[in-house]
């Protein structure tokens, strides 16, 4: 299992082939060394750890709740594809769409007063985000139960 350069989102179940609860040493085998290694402490019941791959477009998280496992991802890579489709190349009704055609259909949008808006798809735990109606990154990650809180950065 080896990175191969374009990442493939995959809502529910990981990032390409690095599957959610994979462990730090395989998440390094697949896409090797972070670029910077970030700790989150400041909510009282949730510690993780962040790798950035900046230079790639993404983040991986590990939580600490289990065991510090690959639990989260963060991407704004442009060549990044959702089911095969060049995600950020879709305007948000096309990725709407694409999600309905998928099963989901939980829909939620807020409008940041920065001028970003979030449409979140609860039910595939994932955040999309958009300025000026382009997106300008996803995040989602492994279902959690109800009572840990999962805050990511924007």
């Amino acid at each position: 299992m080896v990175y191969k350069g374009i990442l493939d989102v995959r809502p529910k179940q990981g990032l390409c082939e690095l599957r959610f609860g994979a462990t730090m040493q395989e998440a390094e085998s697949y896409f090797g060394k972070p670029e910077a290694v970030e700790h989150i402490d400041e909510i009282e019941q949730y510690r993780s750890i962040v790798w950035h791959y900046w230079k790639r477009g993404f983040s991986l998280f590990f939580d600490d709740t289990h065991k510090n496992t690959f639990s989260c991802v963060e991407l704004d890579d442009e060549r990044a594809l959702l089911w095969a489709n060049e995600v950020f190349k879709m305007d948000e009704t096309q990725i709407l769409k694409l999600f309905q055609e998928k099963g989901f259909l939980e829909v939620d949008r807020e409008e940041h007063k920065w001028g970003e808006k979030r449409v979140s798809l609860d039910d595939a735990m994932v955040d999309l985000y958009f300025e000026n109606e382009s997106l300008v990154s996803i995040n989602y990650c492994i279902p959690h139960n109800f009572d840990t809180v999962l805050i990511l950065p924007n």
